[in-house]
């Protein structure tokens, strides 16, 4: 799937939209988003919120593991939260590590404006055989 067709589909995102989460590239088994930080995505102490750096994680987890074109359903991720930020940009990286007809996993890079590394995200899809619907 080229990069209009897979961002039309994750127009379907609600959550993701509603977030502020906006897609920047994609293609089979890779996918870049970003997030700019409003004060809303903060937690209490100032801090850009675990919650919306894991949807941002989500969301490129989700679009790389889809862009073979095939419905791929998370079913294990983990997250570790490096390092605190305010913001006010976080990009994420996801990258296919591992891909069978059944299974594939990828490691998602959370980093601020600063290129400071702030989670690592790992997730496994189950790939159904499934086309992906536009």
């Amino acid at each position: 799937m080229n990069l209009t067709k897979i961002q039309q589909f994750f127009l379907k995102d609600r959550f993701a939209e509603h977030v502020g989460i906006e897609l920047v590239d994609a293609a089979p088994g890779r996918a870049t988003a970003r997030l700019e930080i409003q004060d809303y995505h903060l937690n209490a102490v100032g801090l850009v919120h675990g919650a919306a750096i894991f949807a941002l994680a989500d969301l490129v987890f989700a679009v790389a593991s889809n862009a073979h074109g095939t419905v791929a359903l998370g079913i294990n991720v983990s997250i570790a939260y490096l390092s605190g930020t305010r913001g006010p940009l976080l990009v994420a990286e996801a990258e296919e590590v591992s891909r069978n007809p059944k299974l594939a996993t990828y490691i998602i890079r959370i980093r601020d404006k600063s290129e400071t590394l702030i989670a690592l995200f790992q997730g496994t899809v189950y790939r159904k055989r499934d086309p992906l619907e536009p």
